[in-house]
């Protein structure tokens, strides 16, 4: 008698969906793990002949490329942010199992041959490219708007193209974060200010400066701390500006631009003997897991990734069934996450 998912996920002090990542070949286990429950499972006898008859009934269907295209890196790190990208593809896998489509995740790099590699894609039956979108700019675009295969841009929008998007609606959440601090504080905030700039992080700086406004205060009073967009890059940005300026005045608050940020000028203050919230109270956006791991655990907005990828293949599968349709821009809403930063 072969043995089941179940009893193989007991055997291997495994969880069952870890398990079932592994043998439906899904993201969201290690290539190690992924190795082990393979080979344990063939070595047990395990029946793949389910699994099997699942994979050609998406392939019926067709197959959806979940592509991360990477430009400078300094947003969609090599390996990509664990919070962002993992969430984000496990409510993609999850919504192309539903629709019956096989899922493939790949990397493209600014000097790959893009068009080459789409054209590659398409001879073996690919029906639409969920393209993550976060470092490009509108010309990166051009190649996938030629090559007249359906795809659906994630985390990114341009006002002047025709494409269909998923977007968080980073003015809100950015609008959400700093009115808090202003009423928490009685202060007006500072904006912790990433070096790299994309249509995302614009957004986060029109929502901040529109809750400023709103407030009756002067956009010209708000400190501005330009910091690299990661917790390393942030800590030393801040750590030197501390450094060059022991005596220069600190808001008594800040909005960061994401919660790398937040967390790097956190770890640099707390070091120049700071207090976090007493002497200054810090928002991010994006609600990693390192939120809830530095100390204080940081305030911060919550995007929905899950629902996002979700939404995402969903809209896919609408432009693939009906490729007249127009395009649609998918804009959604975030929450504010109160922990003790602030």
């Amino acid at each position: 008698m072969s043995i089941t998912a179940k009893e193989l996920a007991q055997k291997l002090n495994l969880s069952a969906a870890a398990v079932s990542m592994a043998l439906n070949n899904k993201p969201g286990v290690s290539t190690q793990t992924r190795k082990m429950v393979l080979e344990e499972a063939q070595r047990l006898g395990y029946n793949f002949d389910r699994i099997k008859a699942k994979e050609e009934n998406r392939m019926e269907q067709g197959n959806i490329y979940f592509v991360v295209y990477r430009k400078h890196g300094a947003l969609v790190p090599e390996s990509a942010e664990p919070s962002f990208f993992t969430q984000l593809s496990e409510g993609i896998s999850q919504s192309c199992k539903e629709v019956g489509y096989h899922l493939h995740i790949s990397y493209l790099y600014a000097d790959d041959n893009v068009a080459a590699q789409l054209k590659e894609w398409a001879n073996f039956g690919l029906s639409g490219i969920l393209l993550l979108g976060t470092e490009m700019d509108r010309t990166d675009l051009t190649i996938f708007q030629q090559s007249g295969i359906p795809f659906v841009l994630i985390d990114n929008y341009f006002d002047d193209l025709n494409t269909d998007s998923v977007i968080m609606n980073n003015v809100q959440g950015a609008f959400l974060a700093t009115n808090y601090l202003i009423r928490r504080c009685h202060s007006q905030p500072g904006y912790l200010k990433s070096t790299y700039r994309f249509n995302g992080f614009n957004e986060r700086a029109d929502g901040f400066y529109k809750a400023i406004r709103q407030n009756g205060m002067s956009t010209a009073r708000s400190q501005v701390v330009d910091l690299s967009p990661t917790v390393e890059g942030a800590y030393e940005d801040m750590k030197l500006l501390l450094q060059q300026n022991p005596d220069a005045p600190i808001s008594r608050c800040f909005f960061a631009d994401n919660d790398l940020i937040a967390a790097g000028a956190m770890r640099a203050l707390i070091e120049a003997g700071y207090r976090i919230p007493e002497d200054v109270a810090i928002v991010g956006f994006d609600d990693m897991p390192l939120c809830t791991y530095v100390n204080p655990p940081l305030t911060t907005v919550h995007v929905p990734k899950q629902y996002m990828g979700d939404l995402a293949v969903k809209r896919l599968v609408e432009i693939v069934k009906n490729k007249s349709s127009l395009p649609v821009k998918i804009e959604v809403g975030t929450t504010l996450v109160k922990r003790r930063s602030c």
